[in-house]
């Protein structure tokens, strides 16, 4: 029978894939547009990979920022939300005024720059601070399911944006633009309400101060994380669509390609049970090699039936590890550095993205030399990653302390 609790519990993790959902979908509306936007102020086609890696590089440095504000600022209920209503407010406004500014001309090029980096800097407080709730307040045994149900709208997201792009390739900017404004705006004020809610129901005696210091655990988790999302951006945004072209024709990859993100979307929740029991470090080692050896069938595949069970696999496999890497910073919240540890999560995905835009931007994949370092490196980033997991979870457990 669902308790009050659980209901609680589940409307809280609903909250934040809803939230995830909107703001990843907004990211996707940016990426179709940029082009446009840049070209209707004079920037050439050329520098919109830089600008893109300009953004990657701000969250680099943002998301682990807001994670630490979060730590320092949620020890008073209800000014977290706050901090995150300005910060989302700023946010939106700069990301509508986008295609308005743009749309004025050249003489806008310096504005639309100046827009571009307000957004990002204050969109990185719509990731790690919300996730903190989770370890504040929730039980810890409730946090992978959580944790599961907020990766469930960055996967959606994944899955949609193909479709996305066909269906505003030739619309007007702006109007997607507001309806992604508005209503991630409304989702973020929301987040004061969920808040205070939540710590009415928790009723926690006294919130853990911010750590002063990561642990080599969590350090180690986070070089891990790195790794891990470098090969995911590697296999997924360069390599999976040419190995669909051996079999399959330009126009129907944009169904080809979201079966990756249903493998995501399916694995995370059974993931979320083992998490819950043997702890997340387990789960991320053990994904990162069972996705390594889907990479491998994808890489041999001789059919298109077997790439796509391949990268459904790999999908699922990555969908195990994002979970269970937030699920493993949260766990961390006992020292009060939870929001620190979850921002650092975001920043290495950040980080594996500019170096999957530098790769790109220097035609890393078609120099001969290098078009075999592009396809193993996913491999080798996973695999090594993920038995290095194993090992530290190994060495834990041996040692009577439970897997974060």
């Amino acid at each position: 029978m669902t308790t009050k609790a659980d209901r609680a519990v589940n409307r809280t993790g609903v909250y934040l894939a809803v939230l995830q959902l909107v703001f990843t979908l907004g990211w996707t509306t940016y990426l179709i547009y940029l082009p446009k936007l840049c070209a209707d102020v004079g920037i050439a086609p050329s520098t919109v990979i830089l600008i893109l890696m300009m953004d990657q590089g701000i969250f680099t440095v943002t998301d682990t920022a807001m994670g630490m504000a979060a730590d320092r600022i949620s020890s008073l209920v209800g000014r977290l939300g706050l901090f995150v209503g300005i910060l989302a407010a700023i946010s939106c406004a700069a990301f509508v005024a986008l295609p308005y500014v743009a749309g004025t001309g050249p003489g806008a090029r310096v504005w639309l720059i100046v827009l571009i980096v307000i957004w990002a800097v204050t969109s990185s407080a719509l990731r790690a601070p919300p996730l903190t709730l989770l370890s504040k307040y929730r039980a810890q045994p409730s946090v992978p399911f959580l944790a599961a149900l907020a990766m469930l709208g960055y996967g959606i997201a994944g899955a949609v944006s193909p479709y996305l792009g066909v269906v505003l390739r030739n619309q007007d900017a702006r109007l997607p633009f507001v309806l992604s404004g508005a209503v991630l705006l409304l989702t973020a004020l929301a987040f004061s309400g969920v808040e205070r809610r939540i710590a009415a129901e928790a009723q926690p005696a006294r919130l853990a101060p911010p750590a002063k210091r990561l642990g080599a655990v969590p350090m180690f988790l986070i070089g891990s994380m790195v790794l891990l999302s470098l090969g995911y951006q590697l296999h997924f945004n360069i390599n999976s669509a040419p190995f669909y072209l051996r079999f399959a024709k330009a126009d129907e990859l944009q169904w080809l390609m979201p079966v990756f993100w249903i493998g995501f979307n399916i694995a995370m929740f059974p993931a979320s049970i083992v998490v819950k029991h043997r702890g997340g470090l387990i789960v991320m080692g053990a994904a990162g090699l069972l996705g390594a050896f889907a990479i491998i069938a994808a890489e041999i595949a001789g059919s298109l039936n077997v790439l796509i069970v391949a990268q459904f696999m790999a999908g699922a496999a990555w969908g195990c590890m994002l979970m269970s890497a937030v699920s493993a910073a949260l766990a961390i919240g006992e020292t009060g550095a939870e929001g620190k540890v979850t921002g650092l999560v975001f920043s290495a995905l950040a980080l594996a993205t500019f170096a999957r835009m530098a790769a790109v931007a220097g035609g890393l994949q078609k120099m001969p030399d290098y078009a075999p370092l592009v396809h193993w490196a996913p491999v080798a980033c996973w695999s090594v990653a993920g038995a290095g997991l194993l090992v530290i979870a190994a060495s834990r457990l041996q040692h009577g302390v439970k897997s974060a």
